[in-house]
């Protein structure tokens, strides 16, 4: 059975989830601060303490789902942040429509979903021509940071972006158990507890590669988002 979809009444909701122009976020956030892009908030614990900890950045966060952006809001609001806002929106749609190159700082994403069985991989949000699309809408010196608790997705991931034009690792190996100073999710901290590992990665958009030097994504157009699949959450 459909649950009804809660409305989000929240000032830091962006209800425009299908965008067909870069939005003005210096306008939408009241200032030119530089934003960080959080992909699959989840129900905002990780965006919650990294806003704290930065008020000089804006934070853009997203999520597919009606309920995580509702949580999100919630602990945004009662904590009285003015550099977060939050958006339910499907990320390839967000970076082709919503935003303008190079204007991002950071970009997040915090265990996605790893689709572990092998005729399912495919489906991975973060492959080649994902990390392609994500390098356009870095700025030079611009972080990504990629965790994910499935030993699989982290060595796909790094085979990927090591091939790539554009990143730069910045750590010595191609991930680590423990970066310091990165916020730890309630679902992290769940694996955590359960002697699991997290994979994290920090890879940079190497700013001695203008973004004409990038190669060119092949990221598929006109793809379709049933969000009939994902009304009940």
């Amino acid at each position: 059975m459909t649950q009804r979809i809660i409305p989000i009444n929240s000032p830091n909701f962006i209800p425009d989830r299908t965008p067909e122009k870069p939005l003005d976020w210096p306008e939408i956030l009241g200032n030119s601060n530089p934003l960080a892009l959080e992909i699959g908030c989840g129900i905002g614990h990780f965006i919650l303490e990294h806003a704290i900890k930065q008020p000089e950045i804006n934070f853009l966060a997203i999520d597919i789902y009606n309920k995580g952006c509702l949580k999100t809001c919630a602990k945004v609001d009662e904590a009285g942040l003015k550099n977060v806002r939050v958006m339910r929106v499907e990320a390839r749609w967000l970076l082709e429509k919503g935003l303008h190159p190079e204007s991002l700082t950071a970009v997040y994403i915090n265990c996605p979903d790893p689709w572990p069985k092998k005729r399912h991989r495919g489906r991975r949000l973060v492959n080649q021509e994902f990390l392609l699309t994500l390098a356009q809408f870095l700025e030079p010196g611009g972080s990504f940071f990629f965790s994910t608790d499935f030993d699989n997705y982290a060595e796909d991931v790094a085979g990927q972006i090591s091939d790539l034009t554009g990143y730069r690792n910045m750590l010595q190996q191609d991930w680590t158990y423990h970066l310091p100073g990165y916020p730890i999710s309630k679902y992290m901290q769940r694996f955590l507890d359960k002697g699991q590992k997290i994979y994290f990665m920090h890879h940079q958009r190497d700013a001695a590669v203008s973004r004409q030097e990038l190669p060119v994504p092949a990221i598929q157009r006109g793809y379709r988002f049933d969000w009939q699949k994902v009304e009940n959450d």
